[in-house]
């Protein structure tokens, strides 16, 4: 879910309706695309899913790398976080602040909420900045702060941040075979490459809404009932498991994710994203 400055968006009732009668987005014929993108073409006229990092836990896992390498306690300071408690707010507070560093160069500042107290706080930027750090530079990028919480309300992205409530992070890590690390592709793809598609320069978002024409279906209802908010957030982790780990997912739902999304994956596919981590698994 999306972290807009001011407010915290939970819903939206923009729907953007696809047209399935143009020519598709760069358009292979079926028998000449890539073997990397070669599946079985299902007529699915409604998205395939509700929701998409409940689909399966397995896309990243805890053994896969991290970039994270050192983090430091600088003690408490005045910062403004967002926190979903109570209806959610922005709250202006001392949390504690660990700054961290990955091996890529860059740097994200971990607040923590002083309800943890030191030591426990020093367990929980440990802990996120592992998990960060399994995110490659693109997702990365733009992400200079997470905030952390207790309480189980949802995680959010946006505002060159990521935010976290470690009541959730229990639930997200039994659910199924964990779902931690898809959850924070997808705040991570609110937060480093939403801007540039949906409020980007034209060429991007022009090109982005002609794949999305082309498609003409969505990958969840989630994204299907919030366009220009979720749409990109739903499908990047499931473009990194059709691209770097296709045997970490079903074939039905590979097939599932193609047949809904090709001309989306294939545009992802000419923008260069810096996904180099997920090679290296």
């Amino acid at each position: 879910m999306m972290l807009k400055k001011g407010m915290f968006i939970l819903s939206s009732l923009l729907v953007f309706s696809c047209s399935k009668g143009k020519p598709a987005f760069e358009e292979v014929p079926n028998d000449s695309i890539t073997p990397a993108y070669d599946f079985n073409n299902l007529n699915l006229t409604d998205p395939p899913f509700g929701g998409t990092i409940f689909i399966t836990g397995d896309i990243i896992t805890s053994d896969d790398p991290s970039l994270f390498v050192s983090l430091t306690y600088r003690g408490t300071a005045e910062r403004t976080m967002y926190d979903r408690r109570n209806g959610g707010g922005w709250l202006t507070i001392e949390p504690h602040i660990f700054p961290t560093t990955f091996s890529d160069g860059l740097t994200t500042e971990i607040q923590i909420n002083p309800e943890f107290d030191k030591d426990a706080a020093t367990v929980e930027a440990n802990k996120y900045a592992f998990l960060i750090g399994q995110l490659p530079t693109e997702l990365r990028k733009d992400v200079e702060t997470m905030w952390i919480h207790k309480g189980q309300e949802a995680y959010g992205g946006g505002n060159n941040n990521i935010l976290v409530h470690t009541g959730m992070t229990s639930y997200y890590e039994d659910f199924g075979s964990g779902i931690v690390e898809e959850t924070l592709i997808h705040e991570a793809a609110h937060t480093s490459i939403d801007g540039y598609y949906y409020s980007g320069n034209s060429t991007n978002r022009e090109a982005w809404i002609t794949a999305t024409e082309n498609d003409g279906n969505y990958i969840s209802t989630y994204a299907r009932d919030n366009p220009f908010r979720e749409d990109i957030a739903e499908l990047f982790p499931l473009y990194v498991a059709v691209k770097f780990f296709p045997d970490r997912i079903s074939t039905n739902a590979r097939d599932k994710i193609l047949s809904t999304s090709l001309n989306r994956i294939l545009f992802f596919d000419t923008q260069n994203f810096d996904l180099d981590l997920y090679e290296s698994n």
